[in-house]
Formats: C-alpha cells, sequence, structure tokens
C-alpha cells in the first residue's frame, strides 16, 4: 500500500503532460504558464529556471527551462519561446514552444493600466521511456528493452486581464490529442492530456508606498483525471533605488486524494500538500530567484528536497508610464 500512495503522488506531480506546473510561475515567470504573459511586461524577458528533487539521489527529478519574451517594437504584439527539459527516473521529455500575444489597451493612455491580452503557443515534446535496464532479471513480454520514444505536437491557449493593480490569467493546455507514452495504471495509453489554469491575485500598497504585498489563487484541473488542485499564495515586496526584493509563501493542496492504511490498520485518506517559501531580488536588469518546497504529508519518500533556482535579464525596457506598482509589468 505504501508502493501504491508513492506512484499516486509521483504521478500527480511529473505525469509527461507537458511543462510541469510548479511554483516558479511566482518568480517574475508567469509566461512559463500563461502564454498571453508574453510581451506584457515593459522589458523583455529571458529567464533560466533548475529544479532539482532528492540531490542525493540517482535518476531524481529536475527540470531545466529557459524562456524569451518580448514586444515586436512598438506594437501590441509580442513573441516569445520556451524551451525546456524535465526527467524522472526512467521516464523523461524535453520540448519547445513558440508563443504569439496581442496586447488591447482599454485606457485612453499607458498612464492607467487597462489591458486585455490574448496568447497561443505552439509546441513540439518529445517523451521518452528507457527499458534498457529493466530486463536484468530475465525476459518479460511486456517489456522492451529498449527506449521508446514519441514526439508529438500541441497548442496552449490563454488570454490574461490586468486593470491597475489587479490581474487574472487563465490558460488551456494541451488543447490537442496526443498519445505520447503515456499510459494508466493498467497499461492503457490515454490521450487527453487537456489541463485549465486560472490564477488571480491584487497587490496592496502601504502608506509609505515602498512595501507592498500581493495575495493571489491558482487553480488547476486535469482534464482526464479529473484531478484538482489549488495554490494559496502570499508575497511581499520592497523597493529600492537598485530595485526590488521580495520574499512570500506558496500553500498547495489537492482536491482528490490515495487511500492507504496507516498504523492502526485504519484506511485512510491523503492528499497532496506542499508548502514553498520564496525569495527574490531584482537588481537593476538582473533577476534571482529561489523556491524550496516541503511536503508535507505522511507517507512520502522525503518530505524536502525541492529546490529551484531562476536567473533572468530584462532587455530593452520601454519607458514606464503606468500609475500601478504591478511588478509582473514593471
Amino acid at each position: 500500500m505504501f508502493f501504491l500512495i508513492i506512484v499516486f503522488f509521483n504521478n500527480r506531480s511529473f505525469s509527461q503532460e507537458g511543462l510541469p506546473i510548479y511554483s516558479d510561475y511566482l518568480t517574475d515567470n508567469y509566461y512559463l504558464l500563461f502564454p498571453s504573459m508574453a510581451g506584457a511586461s515593459s522589458c523583455s524577458k529571458i529567464r533560466f529556471t533548475g529544479r532539482q528533487q532528492w540531490v542525493d539521489t540517482d535518476k531524481a527529478p529536475n527540470l531545466q527551462t529557459i524562456s524569451f519574451n518580448g514586444r515586436l517594437g512598438d506594437s501590441r504584439s509580442a513573441l516569445g519561446a520556451i524551451a525546456y527539459n524535465d526527467q524522472n527516473g526512467y521516464h523523461s521529455q524535453s520540448g519547445g514552444y513558440l508563443t504569439y500575444a496581442h496586447h488591447i489597451m482599454f485606457s485612453r493612455s499607458e498612464l492607467d493600466l487597462d489591458m486585455l491580452s490574448f496568447g497561443l503557443s505552439a509546441g513540439l515534446i518529445q517523451y521518452k521511456l528507457d527499458e534498457s535496464s529493466f530486463l536484468s532479471a530475465g525476459f518479460d513480454p511486456l517489456i522492451s528493452g529498449v527506449e521508446q520514444s514519441a514526439t508529438n505536437f500541441n497548442i496552449d491557449f490563454g488570454f490574461s486581464y490586468q486593470y491597475l493593480d489587479f490581474y487574472i490569467h487563465t490558460s488551456i493546455k494541451n488543447l490537442l490529442k496526443n498519445d505520447g507514452i503515456n499510459f494508466n495504471e493498467q497499461g492503457l495509453s490515454y490521450n487527453n492530456l487537456r489541463t485549465y489554469i486560472m490564477s488571480s491575485g491584487y497587490l496592496f500598497s502601504n502608506n509609505s508606498d515602498s512595501w507592498y504585498f500581493e495575495p493571489s489563487l491558482m487553480f488547476v484541473h486535469k482534464d482526464a483525471t479529473k484531478e484538482t488542485f489549488a495554490d494559496l499564495n502570499f508575497k511581499l515586496y520592497k523597493d529600492f533605488n537598485f530595485g526590488r526584493i521580495w520574499g512570500g509563501i506558496s500553500y498547495r493542496t489537492s482536491f482528490d486524494g490515495a487511500n492507504y492504511v496507516n498504523n492502526a490498520n485504519q484506511l485512510t485518506n491523503q492528499k497532496l500538500q506542499y508548502v514553498t517559501p520564496l525569495i527574490g531580488m531584482k537588481f537593476n536588469s538582473f533577476v534571482f530567484a529561489y523556491t524550496y518546497s516541503y511536503q508535507s504529508n505522511s507517507v512520502v519518500f522525503d518530505n524536502g528536497g525541492y529546490h529551484q533556482l531562476t536567473l533572468g535579464f530584462d532587455l530593452g525596457c520601454r519607458k514606464d508610464r503606468m500609475d500601478c506598482k504591478c511588478p509582473w509589468i514593471k
């Protein structure tokens, strides 16, 4: 039963369904989840992320991403690109997306932020399953003994609305049906990898105007498996002459869980739960952020060890005229 619950949470956290949904979007990286955020900022953005779980374990889950997004000159259109590599034991995937976004301003001038954005990403994803070491105990007709691979094309679509210090983002990932090498516990492939994401938040300022805080909420729902989880987030910012620093915390919980038998021989239910503190700094055009996730479930391989770094650079910044704090834009 212990093994089954570990597989349950492992599949939910690292299923091969495109770019994984972690907490790195909170480190000034909303474009990773929402194509409509490409070019939304007053600067073009380059971001690198690296995530490593269980640093002392061979073939532990790890993820690397690189992304770029920015406006096309002075137009309302923008382009973006993402490349990533994601590995979890003998499963791995790598892929790339190209994004087009368009931003519509409803306000009479750029002084007041009132913007609706649309974005469309198209990407290729290569899935791999390395079975070359599975036959050490002898022949098994269910195991090929080679590295299986499949390449799929898919698209993501989303929109964002931002009004002064309020925002709401939505996206639909994996609109098309792809088989890949995704299998359920019965060995049957499923081809509906569609995922719905919604995030919303508001920035509050104090009287000094140098400290401000941002509560936000994100919901994620997977269409095929009917899994739903939510992030409850809180971030605190402070402005300096050189830029800004921020810190915060994110709590993730699932709305469904796995049954297991506890030490008292009783059937109980456990839901996925993460607590992720984060810190970050913007120094002129350079961005650095770090997150560490702690898994608080009762039955896990390890409670901690989810380290993630974000490095970034802002380029070609336009003159800032917006009368809002909105750090996701400025």
